[in-house]
């Protein structure tokens, strides 16, 4: 059985969550309007609260599967502060090295912040279209390509490169590379200015006769077994860590619009009345009602994913249906908030126009929403992507 209550102990981790959300929160706009400036990993108003990362450490099993937990503590970070903070040696790239990675390199990178690059100018979320290529020679991998909207790329050590080492075998012939900043032939070409989550760092690279050594293919395994997808079906396992844990920001960004226009709504006298049923209470109360039963929806979605991933079984299906409702909730959750409040919604006198712009997002990277719906009707129906084309 599922169970998701919240102990005493759990309760009081979130309300330090909380407390650094908030300091998170005195930055956030500075950081939105400073775009070219880097946030620092931690704040000295924060430097004493405990990192997500000790807290899990030291959390049995009896007191809950770290994934869901972490899910839940994402979720009230989220909800006060819009900059990623205290996770100093974390990015999406250490995802991959989890989900790929041999024991000895994640011993090796564990403490490193890898970002990833998959993304490509001409294929977007089709992952198995990628053109980067890698090719071995003797005891070093050559890489060339071009990688766009990479997710930490300044602030990281180091980036995770998927490349194809055979492009007539498909996804099959996909594989994650490990590259180091100061790389010969590793250049960072661009810093992406952004609609929102302008504290979040992103970039594009350009590899030219990029050479890293054999050892960095991650996994260590060169062949191109085109049944069953060779290594790209390991490497896609990727996703199905990070994309709840995008849902639960997005699921916490849109808690944060809605509080706040709750607030509003208290100071004009207008509460939301539980009590009345449908047809007696306002369109506004009405509103808010659904937008809390949508929230509860992403939110159980989210945790199911994350627990099954505690559980060691397959939740490839519920990370992509917790991706697409809490993309979902959020692009819609927040764009309510702003017509709730009306044009003085639109200025920056309201934090609810930065959770709009900081919250489209949600719905594009790790997948798409309709990426995420693709992946639900082939679990669902047993389609093949054959079927979806």
């Amino acid at each position: 059985m599922v169970d998701f209550s919240i102990s005493e102990k759990d309760q009081q981790i979130f309300d330090l969550m909380k407390k650094e959300g908030l300091v998170r929160r005195k930055y956030s706009r500075y950081y939105d309007l400073h775009e070219e400036e880097i946030p620092p990993d931690e704040f000295p108003e924060a430097k004493d609260f405990p990192s997500l990362e000790s807290v899990l450490a030291g959390r049995s099993k009896e007191e809950g599967g770290a994934t869901a937990f972490s899910l839940f503590a994402s979720m009230h970070r989220a909800m006060y502060g819009g900059i990623a903070l205290r996770s100093p040696n974390r990015a999406l790239g250490n995802s991959s090295l989890t989900a790929a990675g041999t024991d000895e390199q994640k011993k090796k990178w564990g403490n490193t912040r890898l970002a990833m690059a998959n993304t490509e100018p001409g294929c977007g979320s089709d992952s198995k279209a990628i053109e980067t290529t890698a090719v071995l020679d003797g005891d070093e991998w050559v890489l060339n390509g071009e990688k766009i909207f990479v997710t930490t790329g300044i602030k990281a050590e180091g980036v995770v490169i998927w490349a194809t080492v055979d492009k007539t075998a498909g996804r099959a012939g996909i594989k994650a590379f490990v590259v180091m900043k100061g790389t010969p032939g590793l250049e960072l070409v661009k810093k992406e200015k952004k609609l929102g989550i302008r504290a979040s760092d992103t970039a594009a690279f350009v590899l030219k006769d990029c050479r890293i050594p054999r050892e960095n293919l991650l996994g260590l395994d060169e062949s191109v077994v085109k049944k069953g997808g060779g290594g790209f079906k390991g490497l896609m396992m990727t996703f199905n860590l990070t994309r709840p844990g995008v849902a639960a920001g997005g699921i916490g960004n849109t808690m944060s619009a809605l509080e706040f226009v709750k607030e509003e709504l208290e100071k004009e006298g207008v509460t939301v009345n539980y009590e009345l049923g449908q047809h007696n209470r306002t369109a506004i109360q009405q509103k808010v009602i659904e937008l809390e039963a949508e929230l509860e929806a992403a939110t159980l979605a989210t945790l199911r994913a994350g627990w099954l991933g505690d559980e060691g079984k397959p939740n490839n299906l519920e990370a992509s249906v917790s991706k697409q409702k809490g993309g979902d909730i959020c692009r819609k959750g927040t764009q309510l908030a702003l017509e709730i409040l009306g044009a003085p919604g639109i200025t920056r006198d309201y934090r609810v126009e930065q959770n709009f712009r900081d919250g489209r997002i949600t719905d594009i990277y790790e997948g798409t929403g309709e990426i995420q719906r693709l992946v639900i009707a082939r679990g669902i129906l047993n389609y093949s992507a054959a079927d979806l084309s």
